[in-house]
């Protein structure tokens, strides 16, 4: 091999190594912290002036809705209650369901859409919590089914995150989507159908993530069902659960997770159940990878 030939491979590898330092340094993400008065302040909304819930009845037992969030955003869903309200004899628990990535809250009510199989099974969940004597509720996460933004699609808002290092759209569509959440909280507790001290929260991957801030971050959640939520650490720590494991101490929860994830180690799912600072916790590792096996709602029969 030529000297020349020689220099111009270590020119290039040197090129090569100089890029990849240069994108390592200014578009991966890197570790930060929130300080006491960030996090005390992080999840805080105003309460708007008016909700304006407008609910269309779709049968006897459940209803369409859409209503203004704390920054006038309209947000859309649906809940559906075990009978007719007016046949109720007293206030019913309730099940807030958050949908995966990807999918809306229509996945917590039908088996399929758009020809697109429920792969999370999330509808069988709230077919279980109906027949146990549940209320079942669902809103569209930002970002997802009709509060898509065509100038801000979730593909783009992945790749700018993982690719270029860009977090704010994605926690912003995390964080926001909890803080919707807060704000239906308020008219929920105000339903005399409603049982107030028995308001949980189910999801499942993105909506299992969200599933953990919401309880941590509202004292009206009492009980919490994360299924296969992704790992995410201080990299993320707006929306990272383990930011805010101090507001579960009194939760009961139960984490579900996969032994091949590609979203969460099983080292991940551990420490992150070992994190968790209640007693009343339990953790179910499932063989398989993030879509769980169709028969893994059989396991959560007791949760009810």
């Amino acid at each position: 091999m030529t000297h020349l030939l020689k220099w111009g491979i270590a020119m290039l590898a040197a090129l090569i190594l100089g890029a990849a330092a240069f994108w390592y340094s200014f578009f991966t993400l890197h570790p930060y912290e929130l300080t006491e008065q960030q996090k005390a302040e992080a999840y805080e909304y105003a309460q708007p002036s008016e909700l304006q819930m407008q609910l269309q009845p779709l049968t006897d037992t459940a209803w369409e809705f859409t209503y203004r969030s704390f920054d006038d955003a309209l947000v859309n869903g649906q809940i559906h209650y075990p009978r007719p309200p007016a046949e109720l004899n007293g206030p019913v628990p309730l099940l807030i369901g958050l949908h995966a990535m990807g999918r809306s809250q229509i996945r917590w009510w039908q088996d399929s859409f758009k020809d697109n199989p429920t792969v999370t099974q999330s509808h069988r969940i709230s077919r279980m919590a109906l027949d146990s004597g549940y209320a079942v509720i669902a809103i569209d996460a930002r970002e997802h089914g009709k509060r898509k933004n065509p100038d801000r699609l979730l593909p783009d808002i992945m790749w700018d995150m993982h690719l270029w290092g860009d977090k704010e759209n994605y926690e912003q569509m995390i964080h926001n989507t909890v803080r919707d959440h807060r704000v239906l909280l308020d008219w929920l507790e105000q339903q005399p159908a409603l049982d107030a001290s028995q308001f949980h929260v189910a999801g499942y991957s993105m909506g299992g993530q969200g599933a953990l801030l919401l309880a941590a971050l509202d004292a009206r959640i009492n009980r919490v069902l994360s299924i296969v939520p992704p790992h995410t650490d201080s990299k993320l720590a707006l929306v990272s659960p383990l930011t805010w494991l101090d507001g579960l101490s009194d939760n009961e929860v139960l984490l579900v997770t996969a032994n091949d994830d590609e979203h969460a180690s099983e080292s991940d799912n551990l420490a992150l159940f070992n994190a968790l600072p209640t007693k009343r916790k339990r953790h179910i590792s499932l063989d398989g990878g993030h879509i769980l096996p169709p028969d893994y709602v059989e396991k959560l029969k007791d949760w009810f």
